[in-house]
């Protein structure tokens, strides 16, 4: 059997087993990658060092750094004030309620990245949902969609847009400016949609509401000069992560550096809670940080095999000198394979492709900058970034701010299945990429 088939033959074996839910997706994921290591489909060297073919740490230490801050601020109190604050602004009304994270999460991914804002935004909901005796799984799918839908919007939203913008030299502005307001559009559309869904069913009790409007959000901060110091890291943090490619850092660098000084400052305080020194290190979500790293060296074989650029290789040539063509099929094709596998390989490979396609429709040109923001070439980038991104929401796996929500309903009681999140997930996604289309079509192919 040759490398090829099984590639095909464990990814598929293991993306079925983890729909079935049968055996734990972290089980799945680290066997299927041990298959992949183990048969020869990609040496242990490419699958633990190699950028192209192995895990993304990049990925997982921005995780890693982000759990730990994450934790280290949950001591503060802070959560339990964002959610005071979020009821009392919403009139403790769960629709409004519904609204106002969806709102909020979009933008946030907008300005960080959609990973870091669903980690930060999750606690906020579990606690005041809790409050409300509303079940949270509605609230945390819907805002897994929208830190998806908000990423898109930005450079630094989601780490697709990041790869794209480096190939095609492309700037912040760009970003905002060409993606920014067809954003705007789906996230009134996503609005409007949920209203249908929930918006006459959302109910609270009166006395439960009565209690929550009457909270004070300073009565549950538990430590006033600790959290003024933790807003203050949390703030340089965030800077950061806006301004990596001015100060040369990676995203996930500058999440272990602020990890390090969260945890110098939060020094002893986890000794308080469960007499372990390095207590913060132990409540990070190790199973979603072996997911992905055994997600990424499973979609590392299909990559090392030839299997996504392909992929990527037939959507590009079957439509070479027809551009509305060449532009939904990139979109679409972007957007049903980020579902299905992790839309950074996948970006990776489609890159090049392009590149090249910019280079035999325009052999004369040898400036690379001309080159790759040629008119006809421009709308490529563009429908790949809305594609990958957007692809994200139709499955459980097909983004990683859906895999970190996941886990943190879990570890909190409210498990959310493979099809619940696809029956929410892949309609918003058939719609987003949608109204993508239309945006594309009146924007470059009139």
């Amino acid at each position: 059997m040759s490398s090829f088939t099984l590639a095909l033959l464990i990814f598929g074996l293991a993306y079925l087993v983890i729909m079935t839910e049968r055996i734990h997706k972290t089980i799945v994921a680290l066997f299927g990658a041990a298959l992949m290591i183990g048969l020869g489909i990609v040496s242990q060297d490419e699958a633990f060092y190699s950028h192209e073919y192995g895990v993304d740490y990049n990925v997982v230490f921005l995780l890693i750094g982000m759990m730990v801050i994450i934790n280290i601020i949950r001591e503060t109190g802070l959560f339990e004030v964002l959610a005071i604050w979020a009821a009392r602004r919403a009139d403790a009304k769960p629709f409004r309620l519904l609204v106002l994270l969806a709102l909020l999460t979009a933008a946030l991914s907008a300005m960080l990245d959609n990973v870091t804002t669903v980690l930060l935004m999750a606690p906020v909901t579990l606690s005041i949902t809790k409050r409300l005796e509303l079940n949270p799984v509605s609230f945390l799918i819907v805002q897994a969609v929208a830190s998806n839908i908000g990423g898109t919007a930005t450079l630094v939203g989601d780490p697709p847009n990041i790869m794209i913008a480096s190939k095609a030299e492309l700037g912040y502005l760009d970003f905002l400016v060409v993606l920014g307001p067809v954003v705007v559009v789906m996230m009134a559309v996503f609005i409007g949609m949920l209203w249908l869904l929930f918006g006459r069913h959302m109910r609270v009790a009166p006395h439960l509401r009565d209690a929550v409007m009457a909270l004070d959000p300073r009565d549950a901060v538990r430590d006033r000069a600790f959290l003024r110091r933790c807003l203050w890291m949390l703030a340089l943090v965030n800077m950061g992560f806006c301004l990596h490619s001015v100060i040369h850092q990676e995203p996930a660098t500058i999440a272990l550096l602020g990890a390090s000084l969260f945890m110098l400052m939060g020094h002893g305080r986890g000794a308080k809670h469960n007499g372990e020194e390095l207590s913060y290190l132990a409540e990070v979500e190790w199973k979603t940080i072996f997911f992905f790293i055994g997600l990424f060296i499973l979609v590392g074989g299909l990559v090392k095999v030839g299997a996504i650029s392909m992929v990527a290789d037939q959507l590009v040539t079957a439509t070479r000198g027809n551009q509305t063509g060449a532009v939904l099929a990139v979109l679409w094709g972007s957007a049903v394979l980020s579902s299905a596998v992790d839309n950074i390989p996948y970006v990776a490979a489609m890159n090049p492709l392009i590149v090249d396609l910019a280079r035999s429709l325009h052999p004369e040109i040898t400036d690379y900058a001309t080159l790759v923001h040629q008119p006809d070439i421009m709308p490529l980038w563009w429908a790949l970034a809305l594609g990958a991104c957007l692809g994200g929401n139709g499955t459980l796996i097909g983004a990683s701010a859906n895999v970190v929500i996941v886990d943190l309903a879990r570890k909190a009681g409210y498990p959310i299945t493979f099809w619940q999140f696809f029956r929410f997930g892949f309609p918003v996604m058939l719609g987003t990429v949608f109204l993508s289309s239309l945006y594309m079509w009146l924007l470059f192919l009139r």
